[in-house]
């Protein structure tokens, strides 16, 4: 009878060890998971923003022309940016070509400051405003995104994180950047 009831502790010790290991098992993977998702998700908000601020551009650059249609090198910087970030397969070459059609909003917006009939456009003005908008959304919508890219590299990077993502196929996701144009201090002139 003591050898029946040690060998039923026994069993029943090592199925619950084992159904213990096995929930932590599948809590952490559902979890690395679940940050997966969560980083896919906000890629999609700031793919949204950059789709937006895409679709808003053409019409600013329209309006723009008809006052400055001599500055055709900007106006084909932005169509270039534009096509580069259509072709885009991965987070980073998205992020790249974001980053070549901010570069050429900016100087498409420099324009404005050499025509100040331009400035007084109602269209020009609030399409400048819908773009800020846009920005501003954009920027919250990034940092979003790096929070989230933060938390699965962090779980991903350690064990038993790291197994997990193994098992769920799941890599380091990708930083959203800013492009080196970003991080170059503007030049000022004050005209003297």
């Amino acid at each position: 009878m003591n050898i029946g009831k040690t060998l039923t502790l026994t069993f029943v010790s090592l199925v619950v060890g084992v159904l213990i290991v096995g929930g932590c098992a599948y809590s952490g993977y559902k979890n690395v998971i679940g940050l997966d998702e969560a980083v896919k998700s906000q890629w999609a908000q700031v793919d949204n923003q950059l789709q937006r601020r895409f679709e808003l551009v053409p019409n600013l650059v329209a309006t723009v022309k008809g006052f400055a249609a001599h500055e055709q090198e900007v106006f084909e910087s932005i169509a270039n940016a534009r096509a580069a970030y259509a072709g885009a397969q991965s987070t980073g070459q998205k992020a790249e070509a974001a980053g070549m059609f901010e570069s050429a909003l900016s100087r498409l917006l420099v324009i404005q400051e050499r025509y100040p009939e331009l400035r007084s456009n109602e269209s020009f003005l609030k399409l400048q405003d819908s773009l800020e908008g846009t920005e501003n959304r954009l920027a919250v919508a990034r940092m979003d995104y790096n929070e989230a890219v933060r938390a699965i590299n962090a779980r991903i990077r350690a064990v038993p994180g790291k197994w997990y993502a193994s098992w769920a196929g799941v890599e380091q996701a990708e930083y959203f950047e800013a492009p080196q144009q970003a991080r170059e201090v503007p030049k000022v002139d004050f005209g003297g």
